[in-house]
């Protein structure tokens, strides 16, 4: 089996059940998505931006920080991020008592920066995400544990624990998909989703701009891109890595890609429709059902996911103005 068995994805839901949100799910099918929705049997969208810190992030941060020795505890945590996983790693170590030390780059939502601050971590800014990269690698040199954002087995169970979930709330889906950064989420929910559905397809969205899981299997190796351009900052990952890709090379049927003006669009309906007010990656799903994806996608039940949201008024009003 590559990734987690159902059995270690059953008990690290039950792990976390103490302080991790059930996200809801709601169909979209209300009157106002009729001339919006491709022409599918069913759409279904999976609530994650309701779990605890806006993300799906959370859960992996809170399976990893559990799982630390009282020694490495001791020795406190650090994770280089300017988005939903500095977010959840502030949240989880403070939950569990453990210091935690967040490396960002100055171009960073303040709204993020001051939610770390408020989960009591230590922030410290860099000219840009290399930056950032480099005084966590430094640090974890120094004796802090790296919370990887992705490319951890704690992560890659704590997105399958979404996935398991997901199914268990809408068994009839036949079609997810899936927003890819890192590659962390789409792994482990479609590691989850195969082994409960192996008919049951995965795909998996990336910005043009940022493809790197698309290029990654289409070469059938993991990737790095030379530059990353997209307005979804919580899907720039400029690499694929060794664990995360094999997974999801394991279990997931295709990438589409979709450019940043198909997320604003989608953004727009979901504030239009549900008032949610959503950043670029928590629109990726939607922007992909309702562009690459959508003539092939009649009399299928789809399930897209609200992936999390984390992005200031200020942040999504420039970016909304300057579509």
């Amino acid at each position: 089996m590559v990734g987690p068995t159902l059995t270690e994805i059953s008990a690290a839901a039950a792990a976390l059940e103490d302080a991790i949100i059930r996200t809801p799910v709601l169909p979209l099918s209300a009157s106002r998505w009729e001339r919006i929705l491709p022409d599918c049997a069913s759409v279904t969208l999976k609530l994650e931006l309701f779990q605890q810190t806006g993300s799906f992030k959370a859960r992996g941060a809170l399976l990893g920080i559990r799982n630390l020795t009282a020694d490495q505890r001791a020795a406190g945590v650090v994770a280089a991020s300017g988005g939903n996983h500095a977010l959840a790693v502030a949240w989880a170590a403070r939950q569990a008592g453990v210091d935690a030390l967040i490396t960002m780059p100055r171009a960073t939502d303040p709204e993020r920066i001051a939610g770390c601050e408020a989960l009591g971590a230590t922030v410290q800014l860099y000219d840009d995400m290399a930056g950032a990269f480099t005084a966590m690698n430094t640090a974890a040199e120094g004796g802090r544990v790296m919370m990887h954002p992705f490319e951890a087995a704690h992560m890659i169970l704590g997105a399958a624990t979404c996935g398991q979930e997901y199914q268990s709330q809408a068994p009839d889906i036949d079609t997810f998909v899936i927003p890819v950064g890192g590659g962390g989420l789409i792994s482990g929910m479609a590691c989850a989703i195969k082994q409960t559905n192996p008919i049951a397809q995965v795909i998996g969205v990336e910005p043009f701009g940022a493809d790197s899981m698309y290029r990654s299997l289409e070469a059938g190796m993991p990737l790095r891109l030379e530059q990353v351009d997209t307005i979804a900052d919580s899907l720039g990952s400029p690499l694929a890595m060794p664990m995360s890709f094999g997974i999801a090379q394991a279990h997931v049927d295709r990438v589409v890609r979709i450019d940043d003006g198909e997320m604003l669009h989608a953004m727009a309906h979901y504030q239009t429709n549900l008032r949610i007010t959503a950043e670029p990656a928590c629109a990726a799903s939607l922007a992909a059902i309702l562009g690459p994806l959508r003539d092939e996608l009649a009399g299928r039940h789809v399930g897209i996911i609200a992936c999390g949201s984390n992005i200031s008024l200020a942040r999504y009003a420039a970016l909304m103005e300057a579509s």
